[in-house]
């Protein structure tokens, strides 16, 4: 029971620590990749996209509307609106319906915008996993080192607490002088201190990896080495990074390309049906329907359009500076 109570206490007084299972790079960047909330919010938005898409194809569709209007102009003692303009009031309960005609061609460039949207968002999306792989990845080296640090300043400890038995031997068999022995104890004094130090960058640094890959986990836990490769370097064209510039400027095409679709003629066909009266004459018999045809055609607007061509033209030399 004696020998069990010493080991204990020779173990409590070595301040030996416990870890975790030591754990990868591909760990921790898997891990930052699946709880940052950033690339669930890239899923979002190209979904809100698709439903963008489909609100297309309904606003096209035929819409329906139930409609009531009802008022009354009384005339008193001679006074009043004028009947002439107002039949003394007028009452109707329709039911219309309306559909904008629009080409295949403009239709097919709103939903190419959308699409590019998409790919645009997904570029993003694999642009910022490149840079929190380059973060974490970062942060990992640093607690790397720092896991070293402290480890290397252990074991130089622990050599020196090997050496101080023996010094300590030799000191009170008066071979080795007490003053010699005293310098080492503050040299192993300044040691310990040394590891107590690189400990705490350590939980420092690797608190910190936990952080940026949304880690909830406090225990310390040993970290293997990087076991990085220098990969070949692609072209600069095959890189996602480009392939970013190339999206913008179809995005742009596709803009510019709209601008003109919104000049051309709009037609809109409507129709209505139900109860209209002015209850003047034989108001059972305004039951009726009526239908026609609506043509806008766009003639001046000041120089608008030239303006829109103009700053997509613009933006378009922005892109071109920042992808050369």
């Amino acid at each position: 029971m004696k020998l069990k109570v010493f080991i204990i206490l020779i173990y409590l007084a070595a301040g030996t620590d416990v870890y975790a299972q030591e754990k990868t790079l591909d760990y921790y960047i898997n891990a930052a990749l699946q709880n940052s909330p950033l690339f669930s919010d890239y899923a979002n938005q190209v979904q809100q996209n698709y439903i963008d898409s489909a609100k297309i194809a309904a606003g096209y569709g035929p819409q329906v509307n139930g409609v009531s209007g009802n008022s009354y102009a009384p005339v008193i003692h001679g006074y009043g609106y004028d009947g002439v303009v107002t039949n003394y009031g007028n009452f109707s309960e329709l039911v219309t319906a309306s559909k904008q005609l629009v080409s295949k061609a403009n239709l097919s460039n709103q939903y190419s915008a959308l699409r590019l949207l998409n790919d645009s968002l997904r570029i993003a999306a694999r642009i910022s996993g490149q840079d929190l792989k380059k973060a974490v990845t970062m942060q990992y080296i640093t607690a790397y080192g720092s896991w070293e640090q402290y480890k290397f300043n252990g074991d130089v400890y622990n050599l020196l607490q090997k050496e101080d038995t023996v010094l300590k031997r030799l000191t009170q068999a008066a071979v080795y002088r007490q003053t010699d022995y005293l310098t080492f104890l503050v040299t192993l004094q300044q040691q310990h201190i040394a590891v107590v130090a690189a400990r705490n960058q350590f939980q420092n640094d690797f608190a910190q990896l936990n952080y940026l890959c949304g880690l909830f986990d406090t225990t310390l836990t040993p970290v293997s080495s990087p076991g990085l490769q220098a990969d070949s370097m692609p072209g600069a064209q095959n890189t996602i990074f480009y392939h970013k510039y190339v999206t913008d400027s179809m995005l742009l095409k596709n803009a510019d390309a709209q601008i003109d679709f919104n000049y051309k003629p709009k037609i809109n066909l409507y129709a209505d049906a139900g109860f209209l009266s002015s209850f003047m004459y034989q108001a059972y018999k305004n039951f009726g329907t009526s239908f026609g045809v609506n043509i806008t055609i766009p003639i001046y607007d000041g120089r608008q359009r030239k303006m829109q061509h103009d700053k997509i033209a613009i933006q378009e030399d922005t892109r071109k500076k920042y992808r050369d």
